[in-house]
């Protein structure tokens, strides 16, 4: 494994192509070979080698590329975003700890903290807000980790990812993010003092809508922690899925700025339509985040959600897209929308989607690489099927 290129922290772009790539020296190939075996011998070897225990050559391989595009230390892998999640959360609570999360996060991450954590006794909180005060009113003695999404799914309200790291670092508390809608190329929180950072690689690091995947990047020691107790787990990503992930982050940089770039144009024609109530994206001048969203991220992601206004059937404005799919999940080279209602905020209560402001109107739209012509052609022909 030619670790070489991560040491003398290359460019983004080569990072991607090159970062953690493993070396054919049978045949010479130009792309990491894949190892399927799930056993591997035990004696005069420094390591034992076994896919739960994330330490394959494949494993290894693309968790230092991870590692490399966040610019942290290393990386574990997983089998869905929400095995990372879990498996990051649970290695550091025990029974009497409390945890304090933003209000607005993925539906999945918030119905894991009130189904699961009551049977293991650990105690938590939601803020009122997102500003570090309204964190800062949610400490308790026995608070271990403060957890933060930003930009927030789905209506992409931005954290300040500094005064929260402050905030917990003077308490001796340690945070975690979910950066899966920023992605690497747009946000590297681990710059602003953030310990933990999450991604569903199923969605930008994945990028084709074809693979399941999570990923936690963090410092040597926090990873070796979090490893200990994933063996018990057993969310390991096969080898097989650790290659195919491997070959999509190579485009990753490629995929991401065409998909920012679609947003922010879709975003702003959006914005000044008579049949839409309200567009929620960071790029906007609107947005009530924007400079802070300028000052620390590099660009404004590829993920929108907009109100269309009482007169539009959602509904029939989903199913009435030709070339926009309205599909679950996002982030694939192809651009979806869904109604968050229905779908990734499906498991809140009625009362919790309203306090985050998830209503019957609110589409969200993951912008994919195709060109923005025809998106918003798209748009248009399905919103005159009603007008």
């Amino acid at each position: 494994m030619d670790r070489k290129l991560i040491k003398k922290k290359a460019n983004f772009k080569t990072q991607c192509v090159h970062a953690g790539e493993l070396v054919d020296k049978v045949n010479g190939g130009s792309i990491s070979p894949l190892y399927m075996a799930t056993s591997y011998k035990f004696s005069d070897v420094k390591i034992n080698r076994y896919p739960r225990y994330f330490n394959t050559p494949n494993q290894k391989g693309l968790a230092d590329k991870i590692a490399a595009l966040e610019g942290a230390e290393s990386a574990i892998l997983f089998s869905s975003g929400m095995a990372a999640i879990s498996t990051s959360l649970l290695s550091y609570l025990k029974s009497g700890d409390h945890v304090v999360l933003q209000n607005d996060l993925y539906g999945g991450t918030r119905n894991f903290i009130k189904t699961e954590f009551p049977k293991f006794g650990i105690e938590f909180s939601f803020t009122s807000g997102i500003s570090s005060k309204d964190f800062e009113k949610e400490i308790r003695k026995n608070t271990k980790i403060i957890y933060i999404e930003t930009p927030s799914n789905p209506k992409l309200k931005i954290i300040d990812l500094k005064s929260v790291s402050d905030l917990a670092k003077n308490n001796k508390i340690l945070t975690i993010i979910d950066n899966t809608f920023a992605s690497p190329v747009n946000q590297n929180p681990i710059e602003f003092g953030l310990d933990i950072v999450i991604h569903s690689a199923t969605k930008y690091l994945g990028g084709h809508s074809d693979i399941s995947a999570g990923t936690i990047v963090s410092s040597e020691k926090i990873i070796n922690k979090i490893s200990s107790s994933a063996k018990n787990f057993g969310g390991n990503l096969s080898d097989y899925t650790v290659w195919l992930l491997e070959r999509s982050l190579k485009t990753l940089y490629l995929r991401v700025k065409e998909q920012n770039k679609n947003a922010l144009q879709i975003a702003i024609f959006l914005e000044n339509e008579a049949w839409m109530d309200k567009v929620y994206y960071p790029g906007l001048t609107s947005h009530p985040n924007h400079e802070l969203a300028k000052k620390q991220m590099k660009d404004f992601g590829g993920m929108l959600s907009f109100d269309l206004s009482p007169k539009i059937d959602c509904k029939k404005f989903l199913l009435g897209l030709e070339l926009i799919k309205p599909t679950m999940s996002l982030a694939g080279i192809e651009t979806t929308a869904l109604s968050p209602k229905l779908t990734s905020h499906s498991l809140l209560t009625d009362e919790e989607r309203i306090e985050q402001g998830i209503n019957d109107q609110m589409v969200r739209l993951s912008a994919g690489i195709e060109d923005y012509e025809d998106l918003k052609d798209d748009i248009i022909q399905s919103i005159k099927k009603q007008i």
